[in-house]
C-alpha cells in the first residue's frame, strides 16, 4: 500500500539526502550531528524530565508526567508506523549515502527522534518559555541530524515533527479538559 508512495518520495528526496549527507565528510560536522543525534536518543529529555520538578515543583512534575505520557504514546505510534509502512532507510537504499549514525531499528518512517524532540519541546517550552533558547535549536538540530547522518528522508522528519506536534497538542488539550 505504501510502497508506491514511498518509491515516489524516495526518488524526489534522494538528491536532498545525498546533498545533506555530504556534510559528514567533514569530521567536525560528523561529530556534531552524531552527538546531537545521541542526545536525541533520550538522555537530554530524561534529564529534563527529572529536573523540571526540582525547578518548578508540582507544576514541573505535571509537565514531566505529560512528557512521559506523550513519550509513551509517541513510542508506540512511531513503532507501529515503522512496522506498518516498512520504508527502508536512505542509507540502505542509496549506497552513495555515508551512514554516519547508528540506526535504532531497520525502518525510516517516521523519525522517532524528531517526533519526541518536537513533542517534548512543545510541552516543556510551552510551560517554561524561558527554556526556548535551548529547546528550539536543539530540536531543529536533532531533526536535521537524522537526514545529515543518512538515517532518514526529509519526509520522515516532517512526518515525525507533525506527529510530535499533534501528540503534544492532544496531551495539552486532555490536561485542559481534565482540569476544567
Amino acid at each position: 500500500m505504501f510502497g508506491a508512495l514511498f518509491a515516489r518520495l524516495d526518488r524526489r528526496e534522494s538528491a536532498w539526502c545525498l546533498r545533506l549527507n555530504r556534510a559528514v565528510r567533514w569530521r567536525l560536522v560528523r561529530r556534531l550531528f552524531a552527538a546531537v543525534s545521541r542526545i536525541g536518543d533520550g538522555p537530554f529529555w530524561y534529564l529534563l524530565m527529572l529536573l523540571l520538578p526540582l525547578y518548578a515543583g508540582w507544576h514541573g512534575l505535571a509537565v514531566t508526567l505529560q512528557m512521559v505520557a506523550t513519550g509513551a504514546a509517541g513510542l508506540w505510534l512511531y513503532r507501529w508506523l515503522k512496522l506498518g509502512t516498512g520504508r527502508e532507510r536512505p542509507c540502505a537504499r542509496h549506497h552513495a549515502i555515508d551512514l554516519a549514525g547508528v540506526p535504532l531499528d531497520r525502518f525510516s518512517f517516521p523519525s522517532g527522534h524528531t517526533l519526541h524532540a518536537v513533542a517534548f519541546t512543545l510541552l516543556a517550552g510551552g510551560a517554561f518559555p524561558e527554556f526556548g533558547w535551548l529547546l528550539l535549536p536543539l530540536t531543529a538540530l536533532i531533526a536535521l541530524s537524522r537526514v545529515v547522518l543518512g538515517l532518514h528522508y526529509p519526509s520522515d522528519v516532517v512526518a515525525g515533527a507533525l506527529l510530535g506536534a499533534t501528540l503534544a497538542t492532544a496531551c495539552q488539550a486532555a490536561v485542559r479538559m481534565l482540569a476544567g
